[in-house]
């Protein structure tokens, strides 16, 4: 298995160059040589074979062998929105939630949670996505949303989806909620100590449905990845 690298930029001509921080890991972690085998993908959902033909110090060029039509995403589109967690917890989250074909990872402003610092953050966050993309191999990368406030959230989110709030109150699980059918899907995750109870009236007001996921109180990254492998497992077994 070829060694796989993200290009910003649509990859479209014979050749490409690769160069940043993938050029660094190509030339200075993987030490390829010209005539190296590397497979690259650039978010449109293909991945392309190259081959290297020319190295430097701070950048390769690959010439394209051949594109693959191969897609590795869900059949719905789903969205986790959270507060966020910390430190290690919310690196583990954000590439697990790639892992299990998350479509986008919206942080949510809480009465309860910190805000998310904005631009250097949000550049950390898709730097994890794109690393645990080129390991799972998508070839799409989840998007990071702008955070978003309560309680106009709770209306912004396309009513055309299923969306679903975790309260470890509720009397449905997730697997009682969800159709057979492919459905768009959006899941929030509170905060530590949950949702506050204006908040989570504001939501049942909007439309969206509670759920639980057994008796015991979870973290956020654990209910926000055991809520997405469910899903994710559901669509993969009815085969939409």
């Amino acid at each position: 298995m070829s060694h796989r690298f993200f290009l910003e930029a649509p990859i479209t001509g014979d050749t490409v160059e690769i160069d940043g921080p993938e050029a660094h890991h190509l030339l200075h972690v993987m030490r390829a040589k010209i005539g190296a085998q590397v497979t690259l993908f650039d978010d449109s959902g293909a991945q392309f074979a190259a081959e290297i033909i020319a190295v430097g110090r701070k950048s390769a060029t690959a010439r394209v062998i051949a594109r693959q039509e191969v897609s590795r995403e869900l059949p719905i589109a789903l969205t986790i929105a959270a507060a966020l967690p910390k430190g290690d917890r919310l690196r583990w989250l954000v590439e697990k939630c790639v892992e299990l074909g998350v479509t986008e990872l919206t942080p949510l402003e809480t009465e309860r949670s910190v805000s998310l610092k904005k631009e250097k953050s949000l550049d950390k966050l898709r730097g994890y996505v794109i690393d645990a993309s080129k390991q799972c191999e998508r070839n799409r990368l989840m998007r990071i949303a702008d955070s978003a406030a309560l309680p106009a959230f709770w209306s912004h989110a396309p009513s055309s989806a299923l969306r679903l709030i975790a309260d470890p109150n509720a009397s449905e699980s997730v697997a009682d909620l969800l159709p057979a059918e492919p459905t768009d899907v959006v899941v929030a995750i509170g905060p530590e100590g949950g949702f506050s109870p204006d908040e989570y009236q504001a939501a049942l007001s909007a439309g969206w449905r509670g759920f639980r996921l057994g008796k015991r109180i979870l973290r956020i990254e654990t209910a926000a990845l055991a809520t997405a492998a469910l899903i994710a497992a559901h669509y993969d077994r009815s085969g939409a």
